[in-house]
Order: C-alpha cells, then sequence, then structure tokens
C-alpha cells in the first residue's frame, strides 16, 4: 500500500481541486492535489513539497481531515487529506493540465479520480 496525501486548500470559499494531464493513468481525472509520501517524510512534509513541485507555492498544513483506501488496479493507495493554508508565491501548475477554485457543493459534477471520492463524501457535510 502507497501512502498519498492531499491537500484541501481553500480560497474565498472554494476549493482547490486539479486534473491528471493526458500522460496520467489517470487522465483526466480531477483529484485535490498533493502526491506520495517517501521515506522518511511525515505527510506534512509531503504535502508542503508536492505543493511546490506540483503548483510553486508554499502552504502551511493544518489539521488532518480524514482518508480513504482504494485499490486501483496497479496499486493501492491510502489517501491522506488535511487541510491547507496558501502563504506565498503564485499558483503555477507543473504537473497538471488544469486547475480550478469550486463551491463544496460543486465538487460532486466533476469526474474525481476514485481515492477522491469518499472524501467528496465528507466534504459535502462539512461547512466551510
Amino acid at each position: 500500500m502507497i501512502k498519498v496525501t492531499a491537500a484541501l486548500l481553500i480560497k474565498e470559499d472554494k476549493i482547490l481541486i486539479a486534473r491528471r494531464n493526458k500522460r496520467d493513468k489517470l487522465a483526466y481525472k480531477w483529484e485535490f492535489p498533493g502526491g506520495k509520501i517517501e521515506n522518511g517524510e511525515t505527510p506534512e512534509e509531503c504535502l508542503k513539497r508536492e505543493m511546490y513541485e506540483e503548483f510553486q507555492i508554499d502552504i502551511s498544513v493544518g489539521e488532518y481531515f480524514g482518508d480513504s483506501i482504494y485499490s486501483y488496479e496497479h496499486v493501492t493507495i491510502k489517501l491522506l487529506a488535511y487541510w491547507a493554508r496558501w502563504d506565498n508565491g503564485n499558483l503555477t501548475p507543473k504537473v497538471h493540465d488544469e486547475f480550478k477554485w469550486v463551491s463544496l457543493n460543486k465538487l460532486k459534477y466533476f469526474d474525481f479520480a476514485p481515492a477522491d471520492i469518499p472524501l467528496i463524501k465528507k466534504l459535502s457535510e462539512y461547512p466551510i
């Protein structure tokens, strides 16, 4: 099982989502940005590193939100989601082909990667 992090980054009552590019195994699926935890790295360290690598921004990692375990054909992942705050930098996507700021009640209209769907269900019950 691979542990992966996800940032729940809020700005003006909207949450950041990103679409995987056409070369990805889950091409064109939307997700909460983040990535794989490397050896010796905490989930919080991973999330800070991944958000910088993927979007060129510095974040502060807040409270743990929840997790999701999903078995894809090629791998099983445990997705760990954390609230995050954008501290610095201009949002510049490096690995995704698109990103959007979306109201929580609009998340259901996007084609998300399966591991992210349980988080969307939990977010739908969460007041921002």
